[in-house]
């Protein structure tokens, strides 16, 4: 398995899953985030599907996105990974990132099967800034 500094610095594309079109919420926080720092984002929301978030076109599923996902970062609850993962599959993702307290184990399976990488419990925004800013998130005003 690659490690996470590698995954994103190699991978640039990133379909959100779960993204709101509330600014205080994480996932648009992240979003946010990981738009300003050269990442393109395809938000992903059933309910907001063709409306846009942060300038960006929503999709109601990441199979409706028609350019190369790299990675597809998760921000919807534990039992909804598996069917997730199983689209991540399908569009040949290389990545499949859950967010802070999200775990699956039949989804980790499942990309280990195919050759997908698997992240969970982890906030690609914190491990962003803790490789490449060398912030630490508890603390972002102190550097290492």
């Amino acid at each position: 398995m690659s490690d996470i500094k590698e995954i994103l610095s190699k991978y640039k594309s990133i379909a959100m899953v779960g993204v709101s079109n509330d600014p205080t919420k994480a996932s648009t926080i992240v979003m946010k985030y990981m738009l300003k720092y050269g990442f393109k984002v395809y938000p992903v929301n059933p309910r907001a599907a063709g409306q846009k978030i942060l300038g960006e076109e929503v999709f109601a599923k990441i199979s409706d996105i028609k350019d190369q996902v790299d990675i597809v970062d998760v921000f919807r609850p534990s039992k909804e990974v598996c069917a997730i993962a199983e689209d991540t599959i399908k569009i040949r993702a290389k990545v499949l990132w859950l967010q802070l307290g999200i775990r699956d184990k039949k989804a980790k399976l499942l990309m280990e099967k195919n050759n997908i990488e698997y992240v969970e419990n982890k906030c690609t925004k914190m491990e962003y800034q803790k490789y490449f800013l060398k912030v630490r998130p508890a603390f972002p005003a102190l550097s290492e």
